[in-house]
């Protein structure tokens, strides 16, 4: 009666499976790292260039304003000034950390959306909150805007945007590296001042705008284009 023996296999035989699959793992390992790197690259590119072309002005009082004519009226030149001096007023209780200053500027029954979607209804609400944010999250800060449009509907009520951020030290942001886009609706009341009776803040996302405008240019706005 024979034995059949089974041969074993050499070392080269067995290497063989180990190599190949070192091989496919340098392989997809190497892939992914050039993936990787494309993907950080275009990401850099993109945010590099997605600065807006429309910037706005520094000085409220210089930007263009409209103003359209209604049976009661129109506004006037010192209207746009005194809605300027209300922003004004504005920002520099926000530099004081004065909530009842900041409060003072919108209507007793104004709404406030933040760019996390958080809404505040009324002058109280607005000024409690600031309080908080003043000893908490913005604490130390400054506010910075350029200013984008004004606009009046007849000569109690003015549109304001503008692109704004919160800042720190002495030296204001560019107005490129503003990461806010803000609307201000302001009425005058009456006893004549000017008052903000809305106001909403949207956080501006550079990197997809510009995806955006890449994908289909026809979505840029006029002034991007």
């Amino acid at each position: 009666m024979s034995t059949v023996t089974t041969a074993e296999p050499t070392p080269v035989q067995a290497a063989a499976p180990a190599s190949r699959r070192r091989t496919a793992w340098r392989i997809l390992g190497g892939t992914a790292l050039a993936v990787g790197l494309a993907a950080a690259g275009g990401y850099v590119w993109l945010d590099a260039t997605s600065d807006p072309r429309n910037l706005g002005q520094s000085d409220c009082t210089a930007v263009a304003s409209a103003r359209v004519a209604t049976p009661a009226g129109t506004a006037s030149a010192q209207d746009q000034r005194d809605v300027c001096a209300t922003l004004e007023a504005l920002a520099d209780a926000w530099g004081r950390a004065d909530s009842i200053g900041y409060g003072e500027q919108f209507t007793d029954d104004a709404t406030y959306t933040t760019y996390v979607g958080t809404h505040y209804q009324g002058r109280q609400d607005i000024a409690d909150a600031h309080r908080a944010l003043f000893g908490g999250f913005v604490k130390g800060t400054r506010l910075a805007d350029s200013f984008l449009g004004m606009r009046f509907y007849g000569p109690d009520t003015a549109v304001v945007t503008s692109r704004g951020d919160t800042y720190t030290g002495s030296r204001e942001p560019a107005a490129a590296d503003l990461t806010k886009t803000q609307t201000y609706t302001l009425v005058r009341e009456s006893e004549g001042r000017w008052r903000i009776a809305s106001f909403h803040n949207t956080q501006r996302q550079g990197v997809m705008e510009r995806l955006s405008f890449l994908w289909d240019p026809a979505t840029a706005p006029r002034a991007e284009q």
